[in-house]
């Protein structure tokens, strides 16, 4: 069934299908479809893909053909004020563009190696011929530096793919050489998105003062990202009240999976890098699991505005750049080892007894290059994480929004210290003993 016959069904069926989902992700009915929707240039109306921080792969039609090109090449990358390192990269950014077509799309696409080492593109999840999947020696011959090689095909199936090298591809990907692929349906089902990111997130072993990632790392990394950038590098997804919204996350980092947790809603997954997921097999999450090298895409109506923190749900993926060969500090009184460490080095501060927040206001001295538990300014207070964080935020008017305002709260709906006259008349006692 297309969009069209979708349509046709009447508003009967299609209503009480969008108001069943919404209602599966705690969406009041009456604010689906509130927004005058705009269609956007794909099949069905489906908005453009935007890849926060990145870009998209300019593609020329020729005789029916559309026509790309991926440059190989070493990269000077920011992953956010404080942090440069020497990456690869296409088309000179970190990571490589989004390729963007609608299902049926007949491609032709340069690869030119600007690399001192031989490369190839694997186009990660595409149904394509054999000879066409860029695998160094049992598909193709590597594209050997200064070379250019092509590969065409025609992407038969719909959905959110990735593409990487595999020649090297430790090194290569550790260094930054991956990107995202969308394939717009042809003949597009179920209600519409209003918005629609793509995101890979990514891990590097980056040493404090290091001006390049560490490729031959197996567990340790200390800088994770979305789309290349840590917080608060990290654009944010600007979304409105009642509009449904669609990412595409993807995960090529070398070794871990990530599960990525939204505040403030519920969402479905609804398609993988092998296809869709039937409607009938979907349910609510307010976290989802990226496992490496796999795509999990996710919907949802956000029906509360606010700025809304999305990241990693593993603690030590939203920090930057953490020492993690310490001994556990927290409890310990280090005046004793401060004063004599001191009479050797005089600012020397042991860390950690009272915890690790808060450690951004300390301004303390930190190596050159480098972004050791730094986070970003938030309208209350320092937020202190970084790594793979964003913001998602959900505004009435989110056209009129540059995404870089805070939210204004309304009176009274935001946390704060308690009056002591009401605790008591409501019998709390902030002495009590246990």
């Amino acid at each position: 069934m297309d969009r069209r016959d979708f349509v046709k069904i009447g508003a009967a069926i299609g209503g009480a299908l969008v108001a069943s989902e919404a209602l599966a992700q705690g969406a009041p009915e009456k604010n689906a479809g509130k927004r005058a929707r705009r269609p956007g240039p794909f099949p069905g109306g489906q908005p453009a893909v935007v890849t926060p921080n990145g870009a998209t792969l300019k593609l020329v039609e020729k005789d029916g053909v559309k026509i790309g090109h991926l440059v190989a090449m070493p990269v000077k990358h920011t992953f956010t004020p404080g942090l440069e390192a020497e990456c690869w990269g296409y088309n000179g950014r970190v990571h490589g563009p989004t390729i963007e077509v609608v299902e049926g799309d007949r491609v032709r696409f340069y690869v030119t190696n600007r690399l001192p080492e031989p490369t190839t593109v694997h186009w990660h999840g595409v149904i394509l011929p054999c000879g066409m999947d860029g695998v160094a020696g049992l598909t193709q011959k590597p594209i050997e530096p200064k070379d250019t090689h092509v590969y065409e095909f025609t992407f038969s199936k719909a959905g959110t793919f990735m593409y990487h090298p595999h020649y090297d591809e430790m090194t290569q990907m550790a260094l930054g050489m991956v990107g995202m692929i969308v394939v717009h349906p042809k003949n597009p089902r179920g209600p519409r998105v209003d918005r629609d990111f793509a995101l890979v997130t990514h891990e590097w072993a980056i040493r404090a003062g290091a001006r390049r990632p560490d490729p031959n790392e197996m567990k340790d990394f200390n800088v994770l990202t979305f789309n290349a950038k840590a917080y608060p590098g990290t654009e944010p997804l600007v979304v409105g009240k009642g509009e449904r919204v669609r990412i595409r996350l993807g995960n090529l980092s070398a070794m871990d999976h990530h599960p990525i947790h939204i505040h403030g809603l519920a969402f479905e997954t609804t398609w993988t890098d092998g296809g869709e997921i039937p409607v009938t097999a979907r349910h609510p999450d307010t976290t989802v699991l990226v496992p490496t090298g796999s795509v999990r895409v996710i919907e949802f109506v956000p029906t509360e505005s606010g700025d809304w923190a999305m990241h990693c749900h593993m603690t030590h993926h939203i920090m930057n750049q953490m020492g993690h060969g310490f001994p556990v500090m927290v409890g310990a009184n280090a005046a004793a080892i401060d004063k004599r460490v001191q009479a050797l080095v005089p600012d020397y501060m042991t860390m950690g007894q009272a915890g690790m927040g808060g450690m951004d206001d300390m301004k303390m001295p930190v190596p050159k290059n480098s972004i050791p538990m730094r986070g970003g300014k938030g309208p209350f207070s320092t937020i202190d994480m970084g790594g793979m964080f964003t913001i998602l935020k959900v505004r009435d008017d989110p056209d009129a929004e540059d995404g870089k305002g805070w939210y204004a709260h309304p009176k009274g709906t935001v946390a704060d210290k308690a009056d002591s006259t009401k605790m008591k008349a409501d019998g709390i006692d902030p002495d009590v003993t246990f």
